[in-house]
């Protein structure tokens, strides 16, 4: 079991220090971060997951139902909960609340989620159920979080109240979709199901780009957090015990309750444990909104998650 958790964490908490020290020593400039972000979201993170879309059987993803609407309650119950908690127990602003709750509520898929299901599952699974599980993950927290933090920062803009709640909610949606995280593995979901053969050349050319993405957001990762001051509170107390461990506890209870079959339980589980990602802050960055208990929580979820993914690992591997 030790040489288990050696293996999962070791070389996600490496790539994270790499980037947080290249940040705070300015040995890479952590305030601009647009070009090595573009880089990771639109073009090695797509191509990862359209290959992982694509390799994947076709009766494997219809068999997908659980997992999808799975995340989507946990992903929607931790963020409500945590917008609520901004707006009505630290008097937030609607904008500030939803880029704490769009923080808290979406995983780290692409730095964390990849190598640590990976070294945890892939040798059960030879990397598909890994692929898939990033690529659905990816996907539903686009479509509910990011769609629902974005549809609030919207709002809160000097003309967002003169548009109605629907027009709002279509003009982050179409944000959402215009985004290749979205449309490369919806691009491989239409090649599966229209039973596509993807050549050998273009699979390899992807291939190499992909590669890059989980060692690229990993020091993205490490990067942004190097940017952001750590102040410890209470919310960030509360924020870092909602991610790392209600969340993932939330999950596990929905999963047991429908008997979720055990081999697709944990991965999934392990999933929403994956420490917060940076996606909030980003978005909240586009429409002036940086609060700081956002920060702070996301940096206090990656030093909880030492502990926490280790505590989930072996408690997941005693369910049978």
């Amino acid at each position: 079991m030790v040489e288990t958790l050696a293996v999962a964490l070791l070389p996600i908490f490496f790539g994270l220090l790499l980037g947080y020290f290249a940040g705070i020593s300015k040995l890479v400039d952590n305030t601009n971060l647009r070009t090595l972000m573009t880089f990771v979201m639109n073009f090695a993170l797509p191509c990862m997951l359209f290959l992982a879309i694509v390799r994947v059987p076709r009766d494997v993803l219809w068999s997908q139902g659980h997992t999808i609407w799975l995340l989507a309650v946990g992903y929607l119950l931790i963020f409500g909960a945590t917008y609520l908690y901004g707006r009505r127990m630290q008097s937030e602003s609607p904008k500030d609340a939803s880029v704490l709750a769009m923080t808290i509520s979406f995983p780290n898929l692409t730095a964390v989620g990849i190598p640590l299901l990976d070294a945890v599952f892939g040798s059960q699974t030879g990397g598909s159920q890994t692929g898939i599980l990033i690529a659905i993950g990816l996907v539903v927290g686009t479509m509910t979080i990011s769609l629902l933090g974005l549809a609030i920062l919207e709002d809160s803009t000097p003309g967002g109240h003169a548009r109605t709640p629907f027009e709002r909610i279509r003009t982050a949606f179409l944000r959402a979709v215009r985004r290749p995280v979205i449309w490369a593995p919806a691009a491989g979901l239409g090649a599966v199901l229209c039973n596509l053969t993807i050549p050998s050349y273009v699979v390899r050319s992807l291939s190499l780009m992909g590669v890059a993405t989980a060692g690229g957001s990993l020091f993205l990762t490490g990067l942004i957090v190097s940017a952001h001051k750590f102040s410890m509170n209470w919310s960030v107390l509360i924020g870092g015990l909602a991610k790392n461990v209600i969340q993932p506890a939330l999950v596990l209870g929905i999963a047991w309750a429908i008997a979720m079959p055990v081999d697709l339980l944990r991965p999934v589980v392990l999933l929403a444990a994956v420490p917060s990602g940076f996606f909030g802050l980003v978005f909240g960055k586009g429409f002036d909104a940086s609060p700081p208990v956002a920060s702070s929580s996301l940096v206090f979820s990656y030093i909880v998650s030492i502990a926490s993914l280790a505590g989930w690992i072996v408690l997941l591997g005693r369910i049978h």
